[in-house]
Parts: structure tokens; C-alpha cells; sequence
């Protein structure tokens, strides 16, 4: 039989480390002032719990990874127990188990990404930082992670540091880009604020103001919207959505254009589906 631990929850079977490493308890100042912190994010929601995400960002922010303190705070805050918790945060990778440098650099392997190089790319970075996927630097300044689809397949391949993106990306490019992060050199996202540090990262993603210059002027770039600009060109709309849900029609049918589309109502269910849960209660 598998052996759990009832403190936090953790299967050893379970893929990744238990959250186990780091301090067990924070220190009254450090405690006081994420307390503080903490109230204003779980004054937005209307049921405490529900600040679990961004509160699980907050202790992040402090330590650069989950730890048995930042667990327990949590559940501290929103009197959930350490293994509801951590329930939680080891559905989501982007809760780091391990200590995490300055700057997190993904690089995406999925189709689009490997077609286009990212396995190349993955290949010369784990060479020149003398590192696997999942591994540090000696300097603590990058760590290295094999990741899944980053959702810019317009822009493949695509390597993301602490989730901004750098669009377009060549093993050179690439090689380039992780040293100019260690050597402390202004790098700048392709569709993005400078670079920032994990932690700040964290902090931000906590909910916190991102003060950085540009960081809410981000726009959709060309590759995102070459699809709706040749739409345009050739007259193409959408149709509209009948009260049967079908979208057949004569040519008098009213079209939904970009301006009036968010009003549009949801499409009723078809009559023709059937029940959900095959009509059980």
C-alpha cells in the first residue's frame, strides 16, 4: 500500500518532489507583513478560499518556490488544512516544488515549436548552461524547464522566461538570451515589460500592481491577427446564430460584425443533443 503523508498530503509516487525542502516557519516579521498582503487579496473574493491561486503566487514570491511555511500559511489564512492545499498546488506546474532562479526560461517542444526548432533549441541551451531540463545553474540565475504549449503557436518556436515571451527564437538567439539574463544585461520581451526577477514575477501574478514601463500596453501582433485582417479584406463575417442555434440562412441574415459581437447571445442548446449524464439526475 502507498503511504501518504497526512501533514501535506503528498504521495512519494506523485510526479515531482514532495513540497517538502525549505522553512518549515516563517518569522514574525516575515509572517506580519504577508498577512497583510494576504487581507487585501482575499478581501476581492466573496468566499475566502477561493484566494487560494493567487495566495499560493504571494508565498512564492517569497521564498522562489512552495515550501512547508508558504503551505501553511495558506492554510492558515483560508482555514483549509496543509494537505488541501497542496492538493492544489501540485495540479499546477506553475508552482514551482524546487528552488527556482531569477529567471525561469521555458522552452516550448510542443508540434509547431519542435517542427520549427524547439527541440534544437532545448538541445544547445541544456549544452552551453551545462544543465538537464528541470535543473539550475550554479549561479542560481537560470533555470532551465522543458514545458508544454505556450499558446503563441503563431509565433513558434518560443521560449518564455518567468511567462513573457520571446517570439521567433533560434538555438542562437536563444544562447544569446540566457546570457545576456546571467550577465545581468536589459533583455527585453518580444511582446512584453522588461524582465523581471521569479519572485517579483510571482508577486505580480499575486495580483499586485506590475509597475513596470509598458506592462499593460501589450497588443496582439501581426502573426495573431493575420487571420481576421484577411477576413476583412475579403468581406468575410461571421454568421449570425438563429433561435434554433443553426446558422443557415438566405442572404437577408443579420451578421455579427467585431463591434456587435460580444452582445450577441449564447446559442440556445439544440434539441437535438442529448441530456447530459444520459438524463440521469
Amino acid at each position: 500500500m502507498t503511504t501518504i503523508d497526512l501533514q501535506l498530503g503528498q504521495r512519494p509516487d506523485e510526479s515531482g518532489p514532495p513540497i517538502s525542502a525549505g522553512p518549515q516557519h516563517y518569522s514574525d516579521e516575515v509572517t506580519e507583513r504577508l498577512v497583510a498582503d494576504a487581507e487585501q487579496i482575499i478581501a476581492r473574493y466573496p468566499v475566502a478560499r477561493s484566494a487560494l491561486l493567487p495566495l499560493l503566487h504571494l508565498v512564492q514570491a517569497q521564498d522562489g518556490y512552495l515550501t512547508p511555511a508558504g503551505v501553511g500559511f495558506c492554510a492558515a489564512q483560508l482555514g483549509l488544512t496543509p494537505a488541501e492545499v497542496t492538493a492544489v498546488a501540485t495540479f499546477y506546474s506553475m508552482y514551482r516544488r524546487t528552488p527556482t532562479g531569477d529567471y525561469l526560461v521555458g522552452v516550448c517542444t510542443n508540434t509547431l515549436c519542435a517542427v520549427m526548432g524547439g527541440d534544437a533549441i532545448l538541445e544547445v541551451l541544456q549544452d552551453h548552461l551545462g544543465i538537464q531540463a528541470g535543473q539550475s545553474t550554479a549561479d542560481g540565475a537560470v533555470t532551465l524547464e522543458h514545458i508544454e504549449c505556450n499558446a503563441a503557436c503563431d509565433y513558434a518556436p518560443v521560449v518564455m522566461v518567468n511567462w513573457e515571451f520571446f517570439d521567433n527564437q533560434t538555438p542562437a538567439s536563444a544562447r544569446d538570451l540566457v546570457d545576456d539574463l546571467r550577465s545581468g544585461a536589459p533583455v527585453t520581451p518580444t511582446r512584453g515589460a522588461p524582465m523581471c526577477t521569479f519572485t517579483q514575477t510571482a508577486r505580480i501574478l499575486a495580483g499586485f500592481p506590475d509597475e513596470r514601463p509598458g506592462a499593460n500596453d501589450a497588443t496582439p501582433g501581426e502573426a495573431t491577427l493575420a487571420g481576421l485582417k484577411v477576413a476583412h479584406e475579403h468581406g468575410m463575417t461571421a454568421p449570425a446564430v438563429g433561435e434554433s442555434g443553426s446558422t443557415a440562412g438566405g442572404p437577408d441574415d443579420e451578421r455579427i460584425t467585431e463591434e456587435t459581437a460580444r452582445d450577441q447571445p449564447a446559442p440556445a442548446p439544440s434539441a437535438d443533443l442529448p441530456p447530459k449524464n444520459g438524463g440521469r439526475p
